[in-house]
């Protein structure tokens, strides 16, 4: 059992910040060849400074929504580290929605973004994986392992949340779907379900809104918010051997919050 991941080569997107930097950071910091991809060419380059002149570390700037972009993606992946042996899809995209306004496009954005993105990327991905695959020892273990981010959103029902609630729900049926295709080709597909983690937008929200911090931690068992870092951790065991015989799983990243009900009971 092993959770190295040196040598390996891997595409994170979302990597200009938060969760998606935090994991690709890692994942150079541990040996991997890393393709840090975002749409924002100025925040994925302020972001970067100082590691994209690693040797193990390239940058790519593009609107994933678009089919071209994707398979331009996976181009440059091949043309600098000749494989790609791991995917994380760390992109999404938060939003608030009005739920009986029929004009709120919000629903189709983020299946968009936060679905859409992900499963042609995947799709794309699990392709070279599987050419790689056929083209060296058949007796390997594994070829390849994708991991798709998720919230706990997906098993609430908010319905200010609606758009994300949605897409992330679609996200780990996705998963779940393309773990069972996958499998005879020995390519594992897992999610990481997200409570409360400690990126930049939560930390503006709440320096504006104590209260929200205090209400948070109060509803996680474990009592305190994530770190970016320790997702990067998770996500790095998933795509390590040491979790070979784990695939299809949506994995609870959330302090304990999905073990209790949304209603507190008032207190006597």
């Amino acid at each position: 059992m092993s959770f190295s991941i040196s040598g390996k080569t891997a595409i994170i997107t979302g990597a200009a910040s938060g969760i998606g930097h935090a994991i690709a950071r890692r994942f150079l910091d541990e040996g991997a060849n890393v393709v840090l991809a975002d749409q924002s060419e100025k925040r994925l380059k302020s972001a970067c400074e100082g590691i994209a002149e690693r040797e193990n570390a390239r940058l790519f700037v593009g609107d994933l929504r678009e089919r071209l972009t994707v398979a331009n993606l996976l181009s440059a992946t091949i043309d600098a580290f000749d494989r790609v042996d791991i995917l994380v899809n760390a992109s999404r995209e938060f939003t608030t929605t009005d739920p009986l306004d029929p004009a709120d496009k919000t629903v189709d954005e983020a299946l968009s973004q936060n679905l859409m993105v992900a499963l042609r990327l995947s799709q794309a991905v699990a392709r070279r994986m599987i050419t790689q695959a056929e083209q060296e020892d058949e007796r390997r273990a594994e070829y390849g392992a994708i991991v798709n981010l998720s919230s706990l959103a997906a098993q609430r029902t908010q319905p200010e949340l609606l758009a994300y609630s949605i897409s992330t729900a679609a996200a780990e049926q996705m998963t779940r779907a393309l773990a069972v295709a996958l499998a005879p080709h020995n390519i594992r597909v897992n999610a990481i379900a997200l409570g409360s983690v400690m990126s930049a937008s939560l930390r503006d929200c709440i320096a504006d809104k104590p209260d929200y911090r205090d209400s948070i931690i109060h509803g996680t068992p474990l009592r305190r918010i994530a770190t970016a870092a320790e997702v990067a951790e998770a996500a790095q065991f998933l795509v390590s051997s040491a979790a070979g015989f784990i695939t299809g799983q949506v994995i609870s990243f959330d302090g304990g919050r999905g073990l209790l009900d949304a209603v507190q009971r008032p207190a006597h």
